[in-house]
């Protein structure tokens, strides 16, 4: 795998916006409703369970970088039968999950740009993946990028 810029440069934003999720704005809180607490906590430990699944199925070929390692191969299966970023998913799900559970506006904001991020870094990181694997474009058209896609 050969690293590049763009590569170091999302990697590094992505783990700028993590660590700016963790502080807490406390001028920025909202008084939530109570299924608000709730939908976020579900969404919080759905994203948590679905990180830890991607990130088994994925075994060698994880990295944190957007560039495809030279030794891998296109993993199709399990839950990247069905959404082609599963570990984002999770890191989405986690994020605005957490958020409304703890009924931050500044964490939301975190969580926008987080997604905005992704799913630049996910448009990059697809380019690479279709140069290294022919058959990526037609995986791309029946998978979701971070979602499963409903026909």
């Amino acid at each position: 795998m050969k690293i590049n810029i763009k590569d170091i440069i999302y990697v590094s934003l992505q783990v700028l916006l993590l660590i700016a999720y963790l502080f807490n704005i406390n001028i920025l809180h909202f008084k939530p409703l109570k299924f608000v607490s709730v939908l976020g906590l579900i969404l919080f430990v759905l994203g948590i369970i679905i990180s830890i699944i991607a990130i088994l199925q994925l075994r060698k070929s994880l990295s944190p970088f957007p560039s495809p390692r030279s030794n891998t191969q296109l993993i199709t299966e399990g839950l990247y039968k069905y959404i082609r970023h599963p570990i984002y998913s999770g890191i989405i799900l986690i994020t605005f999950g957490f958020s409304l559970y703890e009924a931050s506006f500044y964490k939301i904001m975190i969580s926008i740009l987080l997604y905005t991020l992704l799913h630049f870094k996910s448009l990059y990181e697809e380019k690479k993946l279709t140069i290294k694997f022919h058959d990526y474009k037609d995986y791309r058209n029946f998978t979701g990028r971070f979602f499963p896609k409903f026909k």
